[in-house]
């Protein structure tokens, strides 16, 4: 973890956190018992959403035949069956029947007949079409890939790049730090062999002051 410290004249980066740096907790075990202890007493994070947090995004908002279809496959319900009634041509169920149903049975007949040219049109075209769409699509869809493929292998380089950096930088910190506290801790224990000799200095002085008057008063 760092935190920014902004001056008028320059911007200090402040570490107290080197996780690639510090073990303590694997050097003492009872460390790890507390922050699991303490960590234990943590609350719970908060089941709402944050306030910044976008909204989810509703699909197909204006299109309730995707969003019905895509709720069916969510739900994994099978696929409705064909309607095949339409193709059917039904004669008329009275015998001989009426002319309005000669008339309806007519035109369900004129219905399919239009329904099997436009098929027949429709592969006509893709039979001369659909081969080269398709390889266009192919390629576009590899190329696609291709490209995402390219994107993922660069995060993960610049990924590893920025942890080997950060690894790098709190190392050279760490080693500074360990002997910056080294130094400080020699520093300490001078200070107090010098406390100490300077305790037994005092202590020699009024001993002889002491036996200066002594000999003084004789």
């Amino acid at each position: 973890m760092a935190s920014l410290i902004d001056n008028d004249t320059h911007r200090t980066e402040i570490f107290d956190s080197l996780p690639y740096y510090d073990n303590d907790l694997e050097k003492n075990p009872i460390l790890r018992e507390k922050v699991e202890r303490e960590l234990a007493r943590e609350p719970k994070p908060p089941q709402t959403l944050h306030p910044r947090v976008p909204p989810p995004i509703e699909l197909f908002k204006d299109k309730p035949g995707l969003a019905a279809e895509l709720a069916r496959v969510e739900a994994h319900q099978p696929l409705a069956p064909l309607d095949t009634i339409r193709y059917q041509l039904p004669a008329p169920t009275s015998t001989p029947g009426t002319d309005e149903e000669w008339q309806q049975a007519l035109k369900n007949a004129q219905s399919q007949l239009e329904h099997q040219r436009i098929r027949h049109t429709n592969l006509a075209l893709l039979q001369t079409y659909g081969p080269n769409a398709w390889r266009i699509h192919n390629y576009l869809l590899e190329a696609t890939a291709k490209q995402a493929e390219t994107a993922l292998e660069e995060l993960k380089q610049r990924t590893t790049d920025i942890n080997r950096e950060r690894k790098n930088s709190q190392t050279q910190i760490g080693n500074q730090l360990t002997s910056l506290e080294n130094k400080w801790t020699e520093l300490i224990s001078s200070i107090l062999q010098i406390e100490m000799a300077n305790v037994a200095l005092d202590a020699e002085v009024d001993r002889l002051n002491k036996k200066e008057a002594e000999l003084a008063s004789m």
